[in-house]
C-alpha cells in the first residue's frame, strides 16, 4: 500500500507536489516520514543514484529521480517493490507532461499540490487487484527491481551517509569486477604464450635432433 507521495526538485529539494494518508495501523499521522522525505530530499547531489529503495522502520521509500524532479513514495514493507518502481515512473512521466517546463521557474513551495488529483486518481488504480495485474504485464520489461539500491534510513540521516555515497560503492564494484575481469584475460593470454612457447621448443628439439644430428 502506498501511504504517502512527495514530489520535489532535486538540485534544491523544494517540495513541488504531495499527497498525504493516515496511517491507520499504527494510529498516527505521517509527519515524521514527511519530515524524513524532506531531509532525503536535501541530501540529493548530482551522482545520488537515480533509482533507490530505503527503509524506514516497518516502511520503506522509494524514489525515482527524473528529469531533475524526485519522485518518492513510503510504502508497507510488504508492498510489492515492482509494483512501487511502477507507479512512481507512471506518476513521474505524467508529472514531467504537465509541470516539467515549470519546475526550474518555481520558488513556493507545493506549487503543483493540484497534482494530487491526479495521484488519488492513480491510487485508487494501482488498489484495484486486477487493475495491478494488468499493470504488471504491461510493464513485464521494467528494470530488474533486485537491481536497485537498497540502504537504512539511518544510514542515510542519522551517520550523515549521502546519498551519491551508495553510487560510488556501485562503481567501487563495478571497477573491481572490470579489474579482475583484466587479470583474468592477462592470465589466460600468458597461459596461451606459454603453451605455443613449449610447443616452439619441443619443435626445435624434434628438427635439430634429426635434421643435424
Amino acid at each position: 500500500m502506498v501511504l504517502m507521495i512527495m514530489i520535489a526538485r532535486a538540485c534544491d529539494g523544494l517540495p513541488l507536489a504531495a499527497s498525504l494518508q493516515e496511517d491507520e495501523q499504527s494510529g498516527r499521522g505521517l509527519l515524521d516520514y514527511q519530515n524524513q522525505a524532506k531531509m532525503l530530499f536535501k541530501k540529493l547531489t548530482p551522482n545520488s543514484p537515480t533509482k533507490c529503495s530505503i527503509e524506514t522502520g516497518p516502511y520503506v521509500f522509494h524514489y525515482v529521480i527524473d528529469s531533475g524532479v524526485c519522485h518518492l513514495v513510503l510504502c508497507e514493507r510488504g508492498y510489492s517493490k515492482k509494483t512501487a518502481f511502477t507507479f512512481v515512473e507512471e506518476m513521474a512521466a505524467e508529472f514531467s507532461s504537465q509541470y516539467g517546463r515549470r519546475v526550474d521557474q518555481v520558488a513556493r513551495p507545493y506549487s503543483f499540490i493540484e497534482f494530487d488529483t491526479y495521484i488519488q486518481k492513480l491510487r485508487r488504480q494501482y488498489s484495484d487487484q486486477r487493475g495491478r495485474r494488468h499493470l504488471h504485464q504491461l510493464r513485464e520489461d521494467l528494470n530488474d527491481v533486485q537491481r536497485i539500491m537498497m540502504d537504512n534510513i539511518d544510514d542515510v540521516l542519522q551517520r550523515g551517509t549521502a546519498l551519491s555515497d551508495l553510487e560510488n560503492k556501485a562503481s567501487g564494484l563495478s571497477m573491481m569486477s572490470k579489474k579482475y575481469h583484466k587479470d583474468a584475460q592477462y592470465l589466460n593470454m600468458r597461459s596461451t604464450y606459454a603453451k605455443i612457447a613449449a610447443g616452439a621448443v619441443v619443435t626445435l628439439v624434434f628438427f635439430v635432433y634429426f635434421f643435424i644430428f
